[in-house]
C-alpha cells in the first residue's frame, strides 16, 4: 500500500492506496518466529497489490515534446504527482472494485492544523479489508494538506509509501495530548509485546517529504517522530523533525529497536533528547544533520552501520554507543560545538569492545573526539581537528592471518578519485522527485497502450513509449505489473518514475534457456552515454526463467551520478503473479527444481557502465509474501550482482540475498564505493553434493572457480579488480540446510568473502560476518578466522583489511 501526503500551494491533500482482502487465516507470526533472529518468514497472508502513490486532482497528462531539462514548473504550479492522472492497477487483486488511489479528504481529513485528522487518515489507510498483522504486495493510497494535527499514531501498513509534496512539505503536528509510540508507527505493538509484523521481514516501506513536529507535547513526555522498526527495501528521505530542546526533553526523532535494514538519507533533526535512537542489524545513513539534541545518535545495538555525510551541531554527545554496538563506520562528518563526538561504554584495553572507524571527520570546538563513559579520553579533539583515518579494532593486511588491534590513527586511505565529489567527499545524490517539473512534462505508459494487468504482453507498448519520449519527457509507470516477453531497452535520456513500485516482469520462452541467457530489461544500449534515472520500480520474472538476466546496466553517466536508480529493487519469487510460490517452490524433498528457477542473474553492470544505486534490494525470496505468508521456498537464482564496470559506481545501502553462486562479484572492476553491502546465503544450502547444480558455470559471465568442498554461495568476490572501497559490509550465513545449529559453532559455511591476489587497492572497513569460519579468503584459501574477531557479540567484526 502507498500513502502520500502532498501539499500544493493551495490546499494540499494526503493520498494513498491499499491492498486486497485479508484471508480468514491471517494472524501474527510472532510465536513461530521468536526463535529466529534474522529475516526469514513474513507476517501472515495478504494478497499483494502494487502499491500506488496518487493525488487528488485527476488531470489529463499533456504530452509534450519539450525537453525534460530543465523543469519549468512555477512556484504556483501544483506538484506534478498531485496533478497527474492516476489510473494504476492492483494487478492480482481479485476484488475488481478495489480502490488503489484514495484521498483522505474523502474520509473527512481537514488538514487545517486545528481539526484532529488522525481517524480520517487511519481510516483511509485501513479501509478495503487491508490486513494488519500480515505482509502483502498489492495496493496504494494518497492525501493532501498543509498541517495535519494528529492525536494518535498514524499506522503505516505493510507495503506503504507516504509522500509529501516535495515542493512544500506538509507538517504532521502531534497534539499536546499525544501519548502513542510515535507520530508514524511502522510496526505497532500488541498486548503481550507482540507486533503486527516480524521486524526482520518488514519490507517495502518509504516515507518522503515531511515535517514532523512534536513540540506541542510537553518536553518531559516521550514524543517520537517515527517508529521505524523495518527491514530491507525501506527508506526515509527528505524529512525534517522538530522536537523540544528543553533541558528535560524526552523527545526523539527516530525510534528503532530492531530490524534488518535499510537506507535513510537527507534528514534534519532539531532538538530532542535523541535525534536518532537506533538498533538494527545493519543500516546505511547518508546526508543527515542533527542540531541541538542532547545526544545526536544513540546506538543501541548493531552488527554494522555506515554513516556518510553527517553534520552535528551543538549537541552534548554526537554518538553514544552502548555495549551491543558491534561496528560503526563514519565517513565525511562535520561536528560543531559538541563536547564529545563519540562515547563508548568501556575502554578497550587491547580488547575489541565495539569496532569503530572514523574517516575524514572534521571537528570544530569538540573537546573529545572519542571518549569513554566516566570521562576517560581515547582520542582528543580540539578547536579545529581533522581526523583522516582512525580505527578501533582488529586490522589485517593481505594474506597475513594475524591481525593487530589498533586504537589509533592508521595509514591514510586512498579512495578512488572517481567516486569523490568536487569537495573531496564521497559523492551522494538524493532520490530525484522532479519537484521543478510541470505535470505536462510527464507521460503515462498506460496512456500509450501499456496495460499493467499482469498478463498482457506489454513489451511493444513499453518500448514504443520509451523510444518516443526518452530525452523529452519523464515516463510515468502507473501502478501495475507490466509483462515483457523479450528484451526491453531503456534508452539513454530516460527518466522513469514508478508508482510505489510498479513492476516490470520478464516472462515466457525467451528467458528459459540458461545456456543462452537473455536480458529482461537493458538499461542503455551497449556503449551508450547520458542520463538514466529510475525510481520506485521493481524488476522481476515469471518463472521458470533460468535464462533471465533481469537487468543489464550499460549506460555511462554524462555527468557525476546522472545514471542511477533509487528505491528500485529486484524481487524474484514469493509474490503473486511470479509463478514462483508455494505450488512450484515449496521447500520439500519432492520439489520440481526446474519449475523453481527464477533467474540466471539479477543485475549485470557491464564494463562501460557507471551507476549510482541507492537503496537497492536484490532478493531471491526465501518465503512467501502472499498466500499463507509463511511457507519456506526453495527458489533458485544463479547470480546476484556482477559488476565489471570501470566506474565510477556507488552502491549505497544495497543488499543481495539468497543467490546460488554469489551475491556480489566484482570482476575486472574499478572505482567502486560500496556502503553498506549486506548479504545472506540461501537457507537451503548445502543443497547437493553436485554443486553448483542446477546451474552450470559460465565462462561468458566469468563465474568463479569452485574451491574444494565449496557447497554454498559466496557473499562477495573481488577478482582482478582495483580501487574497490568497501565501507561497511554485513555478510551472513544463518543456516546449513535450514538447520541453525551451526550458529552456535559459528560455521554455517567455510568461506564468505574472497579477494584474489590479482586485485589491488582494495580496502574493506567495518566487515561484520555471521557464522562463516573464515571472514576473508584469498584465492579460495581462508585467511581471517572469525574466532579471532567475535568479541563484539553475535557478529564477528574486522575493522580494516587492505591488500
Amino acid at each position: 500500500m502507498a500513502i502520500e501526503l502532498l501539499q500544493p500551494t493551495a490546499t494540499p491533500n494526503l493520498l494513498f492506496a491499499s491492498s486486497s482482502v485479508c484471508p480468514a487465516e491471517a494472524s501474527t507470526l510472532a510465536e513461530q518466529l521468536q526463535a529466529i533472529h534474522y529475516h526469514f518468514f513474513p507476517r501472515a497472508a495478504m494478497k499483494v497489490a502494487s502499491v500506488l502513490l496518487s493525488l487528488l486532482l485527476r488531470m489529463s497528462i499533456l504530452a509534450s515534446s519539450q525537453a525534460v531539462e530543465p523543469g519549468f514548473a512555477s512556484s504556483n504550479d501544483t506538484f506534478w504527482l498531485q496533478a497527474i492522472k492516476h489510473q494504476g492497477k492492483s494487478a492480482y487483486n481479485s476484488d475488481a472494485t478495489y480502490e488503489v488511489f484514495r484521498n483522505v479528504k474523502d474520509f473527512g481529513a481537514k488538514g487545517d492544523g486545528v481539526t484532529d485528522d488522525t481517524n480520517a487518515i487511519n481510516a483511509a489507510i485501513s479501509s478495503g479489508h487491508r490486513c494488519t498483522s500480515n505482509s502483502s504486495t498489492h495496493a496504494p493510497i494518497s492525501r493532501v494538506s498543509r498541517t495535519y494535527l494528529v492525536s494518535k499514531a498514524i499506522i503505516a501498513y505493510y507495503y506503504t509509501v507516504l509522500i509529501g509534496d516535495a515542493k512544500n512539505p506538509p507538517t504532521l503536528l502531534a497534539a499536546a495530548s499525544f501519548t502513542d509510540i510515535a507520530v508514524i508507527d511502522a510496526n505497532p505493538y500488541l498486548a503481550g509485546g507482540q507486533q503486527w509484523y516480524v521486524n526482520q521481514n518488514n519490507f517495502f516501506r518509504s516515507i518522503r517529504n515531511f515535517i514532523i513536529d512534536t513540540r506541542l507535547i510537553p518536553p518531559e513526555n516521550s514524543g517520537t517522530g517515527i517508529h521505524w522498526q523495518v527491514a530491507q527495501a525501506t527508506s526515509l528521505v527528505n524529512i525534517h523533525f522538530y522536537m523540544s530542546d528543553a533541558p528535560n526533553s524526552a523527545h526523539q526523532g527516530i525510534f528503532m529497536e530492531n530490524g534488518s535494514g535499510g537506507f535513510m538519507g537527507d534528514l534534519v533533526f532539531d532538538g530532542g533528547k535523541f535525534g536518532m535512537w537506533v538498533g538494527n542489524q545493519q543500516f546505511t545513513v547518508r546526508n543527515v544533520t542533527i542540531n541541538n539534541a542532547q545526544i545526536a545518535i544513540q546506538g543501541v545495538w548493531a552488527w554494522g552501520w555506515t554513516f556518510q555525510g553527517l553534520i552535528i551541531r551543538n549537541c552534548s554527545i554526537g554518538f553514544d554507543l552502548l555495549s551491543g554496538v558491534g561496528a560503526e563506520a563514519i565517513i565525511d562528518a562535520k561536528v560543531y560545538d559538541t563536547p564529545i563526538f563519540v562515547r563508548t561504554p568501556a575502554p578497550s584495553n587491547g580488547k575489541l569492545v565495539g569496532s569503530l572507524v572514523l574517516n575524514n571527520v572534521h571537528l570544530h570546538n569538540v573537546a573529545t573526539a572519542v571518549g569513554v563513559v566516566g570521562g576517560a579520553v581515547v582520542l582528543a579533539g580540539g578547536a579545529e581537528v581533522v581526523i583522516d583515518s582512525w580505527v578501533q579494532g582488529n586490522v589485517y593486511k593481505g594474506n597475513n592471518p594475524v591481525g593487530k588491534f589498533n586504537q589509533n590513527l592508521v595509514q591514510p586511505v586512498t579512495k578512488p578519485v572517481a567516486v569523490l565529489s568536487s569537495t573531496g567527499e564521497i559523492f551522494g545524490r538524493m532520490h530525484p522527485q522532479y519537484e521543478n517539473y510541470h505535470v505536462s512534462q510527464f507521460v503515462s505508459v498506460r496512456d500509450h497502450g501499456a496495460s499493467g494487468d499482469g498478463t498482457t504482453d506489454d513489451t511493444a507498448a513499453l518500448q514504443a513509449v520509451l523510444n518516443k519520449f526518452a530525452g523529452t519527457n519523464i515516463i510515468f509507470f502507473d501502478a501495475g505489473t507490466y509483462i515483457v516477453k523479450s528484451t526491453l531497452t531503456i534508452p539513454a535520456g530516460s527518466r522513469i518514475v514508478g508508482e510505489a513500485w510498479s513492476i516490470i516482469s520478464g516472462a515466457g520462452p525467451a528467458f528459459q534457456d540458461q545456456e543462452n541467457p537473455q536480458v529482461v530489461v537493458r538499461v542503455g544500449a551497449p556503449g551508450s552515454r547520458g542520463v538514466v534515472e529510475i525510481t520506485d520500480i521493481v524488476f522481476s520474472t515469471v518463472g521458470p526463467a533460468p535464462g533471465a538476466i533481469v537487468v543489464e546496466w550499460n549506460i555511462h553517466e554524462s555527468e557525476l551520478g546522472s545514471a542511477g536508480a533509487w528505491d528500485t529493487h529486484i524481487r524474484l519469487g514469493g509474490a503473486a503473479g511470479t509463478n514462483l510460490e508455494t505450488e512450484q517452490c515449496k521447500a520439500d524433498t519432492g520439489q520440481d527444481v526446474p519449475k523453481s528457477i527464477a533467474a540466471f542473474m539479477a543485475l549485470h553492470l557491464t564494463p562501460s557502465s557507471t551507476a549510482y544505486l541507492e537503496g537497492l534490494w536484490v532478493w531471491t525470496a526465501d518465503h512467501e509474501l502472499d498466500q499463507d505468508g509463511t511457507s519456506l521456498l526453495n527458489i533458485f537464482a544463479g547470480r546476484g550482482i556482477l559488476s565489471e564496470s570501470q566506474g565510477p559506481v556507488w552502491l549505497v545501502g544495497t543488499a543481495a540475498e539468497h543467490f546460488f553462486l554469489y551475491q556480489y562479484q566484482f570482476f575486472k572492476a574499478r572505482n567502486h564505493y560500496v556502503a553498506l553491502m549486506q548479504t545472506e546465503t540461501p537457507y537451503f544450502q548445502p543443497y547437493s553434493d553436485n554443486f553448483p547444480h542446477p546451474f552450470t558455470l559460465s565462462k561468458q559471465y566469468n563465474d568463479p572457480p569452485i574451491p574444494p568442498n565449496l557447497q554454498q554461495a559466496w557473499a562477495a568476490l573481488v577478482r582482478s579488480s582495483s580501487d574497490i572501497f568497501i565501507f561497511g559490509a554485513g555478510l551472513y550465513s544463518f543456516f546449513s540446510n535450514y538447520s541453525k545449529a551451526c550458529i552456535d559453532t559459528r560455521d554455517c559455511q567455510t568461506h564468505i568473502l574472497d579477494i584474489d591476489k590479482a586485485s589491488s587497492s582494495v580496502e574493506v572497513f567495518s566487515l561484520a560476518t555471521v557464522s562463516s569460519r573464515f571472514q576473508i579468503s584469498m584465492d579460495g584459501v581462508g585467511v581471517v578466522n572469525e574466532k579471532d574477531n567475535n568479541g563484539t557479540g553475535f557478529a564477528s567484526t574486522v575493522t580494516r583489511w587492505s591488500n
